[in-house]
C-alpha cells in the first residue's frame, strides 16, 4: 500500500540527514557542513560531504549523493518505501498500514522478502527460548549456566530453536512461507525424499543485525552434540543477497555508538565475546564471526574509528590469528594495538572471571601496537638463530611497508630498530627496496592497462565538444530555480501612464516568462522537467523549494537537484580572513537578469548561425526571405541583449 504523500513530506522533514548519516559514518564538522570518509567507495581523504542546511549529502568522490531516504537506500540497499519506513520508526511518525493480502506479499522484493522472513524467524526463535518450556529447561538455562543475564539475552535477541525437526518450518508454513524460499534463504534443508527439515534444530539462536539493526542471518549454536555424528558446533546461514559474510561484523549494531564515543572498536571472534564484553559494559565490541578478519570488515569499522584493538584467545591459535589481522588493517591505514589474553583464557572467560574494572585494567596494561607484538612474538621464536632473525627482520620490515603514511612508517621503523637491536638505517634501506619495488608493480599494471597506441583526449575538451550552447548558463539558471524560485525580486517600470511604478513578482516567474516571451525553453530534457515544474506551478498559489526536488521519487530531478546545489566551496572560508563577499540573494535581481541574458545571447546566437549556415544552402528565394527575415529578428535581440549586458557587437 502506497505511504500518502503528506506522510512521506513529514518524514523527509523530520528526518535530519545528519542524523541519519551520523549513525553509519563518523562526520566532522567543517564550516557549515560535515565530512567523513564516504561507504559507498573506499577512500583515504574525506570527500563525503553532509549539508544540514539542505538536508542532503554528496561525495564528490564517486558523486553519490541524495537526502535521507536515497542514502538508507544505497547504504542498506532498500527500497524507497522501506527507507521511508525505517526513517518513520526512527523519527515516530506513525504510517497507516494493513496486512499484506497474498498479491502484495508476492509483490515484494526477494530482498523485502529475505528481511520479513529473517524477521519473522527472530520473533518465533525469541518467543520460543521465553515462552515454551523446552525454551526456558534447555535454552534458557543454557545462557543463565553461561553467565548470562536478561537484559543482555533480550538486548541481542538471543533464542532458541525447537529440537523438534520440523518445528519452525511448519509453523512457517501455517504463515503462508514457502518452504523453497525458507530453504533458499537457509532456514531449513531438503531431504532426498523432497521433505525439508530446520537447519537450527536443537540450538540457541544468535541473530545478525546490520548496520540498521535488521536480521539479515543468523548462527545456531548446538547443545547436545553427539560425538559421533560430528555435529559442526556452529551454523550459520548462507550468504544471500542481504547476507555477506566477508561484510558484516557481529554486534555493529549495538557497539557503532560506543566506538564513536571511544574513538576505539575492540575486535574479538565469537558470540559469546561480545555478549560477555556488552555485559560488562565494555560495549564498542565486534567479532568477525564465521569467517577470518576481511579487508571490508575492516572498511566497516574505519568509518566509525581509525584505532583498532585485536582481542583474541590466549592459546597459540589466537595469538596467530591476531598476527594474521595486523597486516590487513595496517594496509586501509588504521592503528592496531593487540591485547594477549592468559593461555588458559578467552575474551568469554575472561570477563566471567574477573570484574569489570580488572577487564578495563588488563586491556589498558597490557595493549601493545603491532610492531611492538609481531617483534617480541617472532624474536621470542627465532630465539638466537642469526637466519630465523634476519627473517624476522625482513617480516617486520614488510609489515612496516604496507603502512600507507610515511611519517607513521618513519616512527614505526624506530621502535623496530629498537627492538631488533639494529640500525635504523638498515631498516630504512630494507623498507626503501619494498617501496621502490610495490612502486614500480603499480606503474607496470597502469602502464599495461593503456596501450602505447592509445590518445586519450582531456577530459575537459572531450565533453565541451559535445555540449550544446549554452550549456553552463542553463544549468546556473535551474540552480536559481531551486535556490530562489519563490525568492520575490523588485524591478522599476512604466505604467500605461508612463509613470514609472515597482513591480514585483518570484524569481521563478521572472526566469519563465522571460525565456517564454522569446520563444526560449531550456534544451536539456531533465532540465525543461525543472522548467515546466515551475511553469505549471506559476499558475498556483505554491511554488516548488529545492526539498521537493531533492526528495523527488524522479531519479534525474532528485540528482539535477544535489549536483547544482551541492559545492566543497565555501564563503565562510573567506569571511574567516575578514573578507566579506556580495551574495547572490544580496543582488538577486540584477544576478537573475544578468544569468538570463548571458543565456539568451548564447542561445540566440547558436540560432543565428543555423540560420546562415542554412541560407548558405538554400536555392529556393521565398525560403531565402523567410530564413533572412527570422535571421534580422535574431539579430535584432542579441543586439538589444548585449547593449543590456554592455557588450558592443562589432559584427
Amino acid at each position: 500500500m502506497p505511504i500518502p504523500r503528506e506522510t512521506v513530506e513529514q518524514i523527509l522533514q523530520a528526518a535530519r540527514i545528519e542524523e541519519v548519516v551520523g549513525e553509519f559514518v563518523t562526520l566532522k564538522k567543517r564550516g557549515a557542513n560535515l565530512i567523513g570518509l564516504c561507504p559507498f567507495h573506499n577512500e583515504k581523504t574525506g570527500s563525503f560531504n553532509v549539508n544540514p542546511a539542505r538536508n542532503i549529502f554528496k561525495c564528490f568522490g564517486c558523486g553519490k549523493a541524495g537526502d535521507s531516504a536515497k542514502f538508507l537506500m544505497e547504504h542498506e540497499h532498500i527500497t524507497y518505501p522501506e527507507a521511508l519506513r525505517y526513517l518513520a520508526k526512527k523519527y515516530n511518525i506513525q504510517i497507516e498500514e494493513k496486512e499484506l493480502t497474498p498479491e502484495e506479499r508476492m509483490a515484494q522484493t526477494e530482498r523485502e522478502k529475505m528481511f520479513n522472513i529473517n524477521a519473522f524467524a527472530d520473533k518465533f526463535f525469541v518467543d520460543t527460548l521465553w515462552n515454551t518450556d523446552e525454551g526456558k529447561s534447555v535454552g534458557l538455562a543454557y545462557f543463565r549456566e553461561r553467565g548470562y543475564l536478561n537484559p543482555i539475552i533480550e538486548k541481542f535477541h538471543l533464542g532458541y530453536s525447537p529440537s523438534k525437526w520440523e518445528a519452525f518450518i511448519e509453523y512457517a508454513k501455517q504463515n503462508g512461507y514457502d518452504p523453497a524460499f525458507l530453504e533458499k534463504v537457509g532456514f531449513c534443508i531438503q531431504r532426498q525424499n523432497g521433505d525439508y527439515y530446520d537447519r537450527y534444530h536443537g540450538r540457541v539462536m544468535f541473530p545478525i543485525h546490520n548496520l540498521t539493526g535488521k536480521v539479515i542471518g543468523f548462527g545456531g549454536r548446538i547443545l547436545n552434540a553427539d560425538p559421533e555424528k560430528k555435529l559442526a558446533k556452529y551454523q550459520n546461514s548462507p550468504e544471500s543477497e542481504i547476507y555477506q559474510k566477508k561484510e558484516t561484523l557481529y554486534g555493529i549494531y549495538f557497539a557503532k555508538g560506543a566506538i564513536v564515543n571511544h574513538d576505539e572498536c575492540i575486535l574479538v571472534e565469537g558470540y559469546f565475546d561480545v555478549l560477555r564484553m556488552h555485559q560488562l559494559g565494555i560495549e564498542n565490541v565486534v567479532a568477525s564471526s564465521g569467517t577470518s578478519l576481511t579487508t571490508e570488515q575492516i572498511r566497516l569499522i574505519k568509518r566509525y574509528t581509525k584505532n583498532i584493538t585485536i582481542l583474541y584467545d590466549g592459546d597459540e591459535a589466537g595469538i596467530h590469528a591476531a598476527l594474521r589481522g595486523t597486516d590487513m588493517i595496517l594496509a586501509e591505514g588504521m592503528n592496531v594495538r593487540v591485547v594477549v589474553l592468559p593461555p588458559e583464557h578467552d575474551p568469554d572467560s575472561f570477563g566471567k572471571a574477573y570484574p569489570t574494572e580488572e577487564v578495563v585494567r588488563y586491556l589498558s596494561a597490557n595493549a601493545k601496537d603491532f610492531i611492538r607484538f609481531k617483534t617480541e612474538l617472532l624474536l621470542k621464536d627465532a630465539a638466537n638463530d642469526p637466519i630465523k632473525k634476519a627473517q624476522v627482520v625482513r617480516t617486520v620490515v614488510e609489515t612496516i611497508a604496507v603502512v600507507p603514511d610515511s611519517i607513521f612508517r618513519i616512527a614505526y621503523v624506530k621502535e623496530a630498530a629498537l627492538l631488533l637491536d639494529m640500525p635504523e638505517e638498515t631498516l630504512m634501506v630494507e623498507l626503501n627496496k619494498l617501496l621502490r619495488a610495490q612502486f614500480k608493480k603499480s606503474l607496470g599494471v597502469e602502464a599495461e592497462a593503456i596501450p602505447d597506441d592509445t590518445v586519450v583526449a582531456p577530459k575537459q575538451e572531450q565533453e565541451e565538444e559535445t555540449l550544446p550552447p549554452g550549456y553552463y548558463q542553463e544549468r546556473e539558471l535551474v540552480k536559481m530555480l531551486l535556490l530562489y524560485g519563490s525568492e520575490p525580486v523588485s524591478r522599476v517600470v512604466k505604467d500605461e501612464a508612463d509613470q514609472e511604478v515597482e513591480e514585483t513578482m518570484p524569481v521563478a516567474q521572472m526566469i519563465v516568462d522571460d525565456l517564454l516571451n522569446d520563444g526560449i525553453v531550456f534544451s536539456d530534457p531533465v532540465n525543461r522537467k525543472v522548467f515546466d515544474i515551475y511553469d505549471q506551478a506559476l499558475n498556483t498559489d505554491h511554488l516548488p523549494d529545492d526539498q521537493y526536488f531533492i526528495s523527488n521519487e524522479d531519479e534525474s530531478l532528485s540528482q539535477l537537484a544535489i549536483d547544482l546545489l551541492s559545492s566543497p566551496y565555501k564563503l565562510d572560508q573567506w569571511e574567516k580572513h575578514g573578507i566579506f563577499v556580495k551574495t547572490e540573494q544580496d543582488v538577486l535581481y540584477a544576478t537573475v537578469k544578468y544569468a538570463i541574458l548571458r543565456y539568451k545571447d548564447l542561445i540566440i546566437d547558436a540560432r543565428r548561425k543555423t540560420i546562415q549556415d542554412n541560407l548558405k544552402m538554400e536555392t529556393d528565394l521565398d525560403n531565402q526571405l523567410i530564413l533572412m527575415k527570422e535571421k534580422k529578428r535574431w539579430d535584432d535581440l542579441r543586439v538589444q541583449i548585449n547593449k543590456e549586458l554592455g557588450i558592443v557587437i562589432t559584427k
